[in-house]
């Protein structure tokens, strides 16, 4: 899939269209664990300055069945770094199929729904939403996302997003 096909460029774009002055960063990486984040995340922080940060982690981590108390210290650290650095977070929950156990599922859906409340971040409970369980919004692969799942991601980001953006230029 093209870069420009990604619900982050869609998001550039629609930030242009309402005449927003924002900036895109996007310092994913495709298979990336919390972990990874968190180390990279001090760097960018101090070179870019952002007003937000998004923070879309932690589906790998459940994938590879890392402890969710892992997980949870990680996205813990990644919003307190955000917020001493100024910025205001917005978390993007996941789920994990059903495969994993009630007991694994429970603890690692649950801390985007704490972590949010703990830390006052903004929260999409559930980040692909509308996605996972259309096969027409999915890649052949049954994991990824193709075109059309990209715009209901950015949607499912937008509506949580627009309201702390403000109002826009005139």
């Amino acid at each position: 899939m093209d870069t420009e096909d990604s619900w982050v460029h869609l998001l550039k774009n629609r930030l242009q269209q309402n005449q927003y002055a924002y900036k895109i960063l996007n310092s994913s990486i495709t298979g990336d664990t919390t972990q990874g984040g968190l180390a990279r995340l001090p760097r960018l922080l101090a070179k870019y300055q952002p007003e937000i940060v998004i923070i879309e982690l932690g589906g790998n981590d459940g994938l590879r069945g890392i402890q969710p108390a892992v997980s949870r210290k990680n996205m813990s650290a990644m919003i307190t770094q955000s917020q001493q650095a100024g910025a205001q977070v917005l978390l993007a929950g996941i789920k994990l199929p059903p495969n994993y156990g009630s007991q694994f599922i429970q603890q690692f859906e649950s801390m985007y729904k704490d972590l949010a409340t703990k830390y006052d971040t903004l929260l999409v409970p559930f980040f692909m939403d509308g996605v996972v369980f259309e096969p027409q919004h999915m890649q052949a692969d049954g994991i990824h996302p193709n075109e059309l799942g990209q715009k209901v991601l950015l949607d499912n980001i937008w509506e949580i997003l627009a309201p702390a953006l403000g109002q826009t230029p005139e």
